[in-house]
């Protein structure tokens, strides 16, 4: 399993966000506390943050080492300030191998997304039967054995059809379940929208002053924190929030 945060707003560290709150994913990555399977998060970490005044891809900092094992991350994470931004510290799903390649979040063109949770026998041939769904193109850059960046490619074959970032989740969530289901929270964002989807593990939002906090847990006290509740799609901007039931 895995612990992620996102963020839209005015710019701030990048340590501000994951490493200074009480439960940030700094801490969510050792001392989780809502997390649905698993107790530790050490297989590996990654960090994508934008600055679209400069260009619309994002920068995208990942290892196979956990968050608190990551010294370049630590050294310069108070220096990158940052609009927009989606982390992840990874409990690697077995048999997934513990590599840089497996590391989230995974980034295509200006798209940042992440995977918390596990499709249901992905090794024992749902894996199949879903890459045989996506283009070649698509199936042909996919790096790492996990589930997760076979989803990702699922939902880059939509956009790259037309479909709206939230239309493209959402019907990857419930191809998902028309398969032999499992946990599909999602997270897809472009440093100005984030959709992301709770289905079967914890997530909670934030929003105030025209910033936009996702995470698997509240890094806070702060009573601002919702509870997404299960089966349901976000989508955010610093504009506002809406939520959706899944189909």
């Amino acid at each position: 399993m895995c612990r992620l945060a996102a963020y839209l707003g005015p710019a701030q560290t990048l340590e501000s966000l994951l490493v200074d709150p009480p439960h940030g994913l700094y801490r969510q990555s050792y001392a989780p506390e809502q997390q649905v399977s698993g107790t530790v998060n050490a297989d590996g970490f990654g960090v994508g943050w934008y600055d679209r005044v400069l260009r619309p891809e994002p920068a995208v900092h990942k290892s196979a080492r956990s968050i608190w094992a990551d010294r370049s991350f630590l050294s310069f994470a108070g220096l990158v300030n940052a609009p927009a931004m989606l982390a992840v510290v990874r409990g690697a799903t077995a048999p997934a191998p513990v590599e840089d390649s497996g590391a989230q979040p995974f980034a295509s063109g200006p798209w940042l997304f992440a995977h918390n949770g596990a499709v249901t026998g992905f090794r024992t041939g749902v894996a199949s039967s879903l890459r045989r769904l996506l283009s070649a193109e698509r199936e042909s850059q996919i790096l790492s054995a996990s589930d997760s960046e076979v989803l990702f490619a699922l939902v880059l074959d939509r956009l790259d059809a037309g479909a709206d970032a939230a239309d493209a989740v959402g019907e990857v969530v419930s191809l998902v379940d028309r398969q032999e289901g499992g946990r599909t929270n999602l997270v897809l964002t472009d440093g100005e929208r984030i959709v992301a989807t709770r289905s079967g593990d914890s997530l909670s939002v934030h929003t105030q002053d025209g910033a936009v906090h996702l995470a698997s847990e509240p890094f806070d006290d702060d009573p601002g924190w919702q509870a997404v509740p299960d089966r349901r799609l976000i989508d955010a901007t610093t504009a506002g929030l809406s939520t959706h039931p899944l189909s």
